[in-house]
């Protein structure tokens, strides 16, 4: 069997969680299946580590899909004429976009509807692009993946002609996220947070992660607390990012907060390893890998109450409603003072984190290539 996948996302120093997500599995299902061939479609030069074992074939279509005019053209003209000369049994399709005139079988992934929950997060032609073409993605794959109960719930509540070709495939932390050891996790203070403790938020900076309101939250708990506890952030600067810049000019704790940017993945789990305590406020999520990532790494955390966050935590993270700073920075003062409890939601967080398995992952969506490849 042939089965040509699109790589767009597996991209040196820039990985996010699609790109994570394909990752993770095809690396797996290449080593385990190497009876079969994977034909992996990238938009531009790629990076020789990706190219996962000897039966992963690589290959460039251009012009790189990056805006709506190059998705459209890339799905549906360019990537179409390039796979007719290998004839692929199956056409897997991670990022919530398919091709529309294929007469490939294609097995679809879509993590979440967040265009449809907040438009003012996107760019407006991105949002067109979303809301004209997405029915006719769900319409024309022949079988779709979704990360989470709560996505699948969402897809059938919008498409429900669909609903007997959803199925739920869970990611899972990333193996280099771990607890490590006191020594560490204070060189990591030393380095990055002047030695003192921290809580940490993990994630690309734009409006739906709502730092904004993690920012009050911080005021809030630094008011009344009176610590020495810094916030650091680590994520590149995605979109509508500039209002967040403006408002750390007059930040009255902005030298208690730290932009780290986008880091290497290893750097990235030591600092997640190191933090006090992990705060991820965001409005919408499909997942959330970041709450299982720390979770992994023996931190406790405290997630909004929204979307698919709760079905990821479980009874092993505490919850605040991510419109109301009081409420995350309540949360934030709770863990802070009460070191048992703390401890507590750490133990609760590593034996939910054991819940979840790339392997298995893999295996889900193995099974469900072969249904559509039949």
């Amino acid at each position: 069997m042939l089965i040509a996948v699109n790589a767009i996302f597996l991209q040196k120093g820039q990985m996010e969680g699609y790109g994570w997500f394909v990752q993770e599995v095809f690396s797996r299902l290449a080593a385990k299946y190497s009876e079969h061939k994977f034909l992996l479609v990238f938009d531009r030069p790629y990076d020789e580590s990706f190219v996962f074992t000897p039966n992963c074939n690589p290959i460039v279509v251009g012009p790189a899909a990056r805006h709506p005019a190059s998705f459209f053209y890339w799905y549906n003209i360019a990537v179409p004429a390039a796979l007719r000369k290998f004839k692929p049994d199956i056409w897997v399709n991670p990022y919530g976009f398919c091709s529309t005139s294929s007469s490939i079988p294609q097995l679809l992934m879509v993590h979440d509807l967040a265009y449809l929950h907040y438009p003012k997060f996107i760019a407006w032609h991105q949002y067109y692009y979303y809301k004209w073409f997405t029915p006719g993605f769900i319409k024309k794959a022949t079988n779709i993946l979704t990360v989470s109960e709560f996505s699948k719930q969402d897809l059938i509540n919008h498409f429900p002609k669909a609903a007997t070709k959803i199925s739920v495939v869970y990611p899972a932390a990333r193996k280099g996220f771990r607890p490590i050891s006191w020594e560490d996790k204070s060189q990591v203070k030393d380095g990055f947070s002047d030695g003192r403790e921290y809580f940490l938020f993990v994630g690309g900076i734009h409006p739906r992660k709502n730092l904004l309101n993690l920012l009050k939250a911080f005021s809030l708990f630094k008011k009344w607390q009176k610590s020495n506890m810094k916030l650091l952030v680590a994520g590149r600067m995605a979109w509508q990012f500039e209002e967040l810049l403006e408002k750390i000019k007059t930040y009255k704790y902005r030298e208690d907060l730290i932009l780290l940017g986008a880091l290497e993945e290893s750097q990235l789990a030591r600092i997640t390893a190191s933090a006090y305590a992990f705060v991820y406020p965001s409005f919408f999520e499909g997942f959330g890998m970041p709450i299982l990532e720390a979770m992994q790494s023996g931190v406790p955390v405290i997630a909004s109450n929204t979307s698919s966050m709760p079905e990821v935590g479980g009874d092993a993270a505490l919850y605040a409603d991510p419109n109301d700073p009081d409420a995350i920075a309540k949360q934030m003062l709770l863990l802070y003072k009460d070191e048992k409890l703390r401890n507590f939601q750490i133990e609760k967080g590593l034996a939910r984190a054991d819940e979840f398995s790339w392997d298995q992952t893999a295996e889900q969506v193995w099974e469900k290539i072969l249904t559509v490849a039949k």
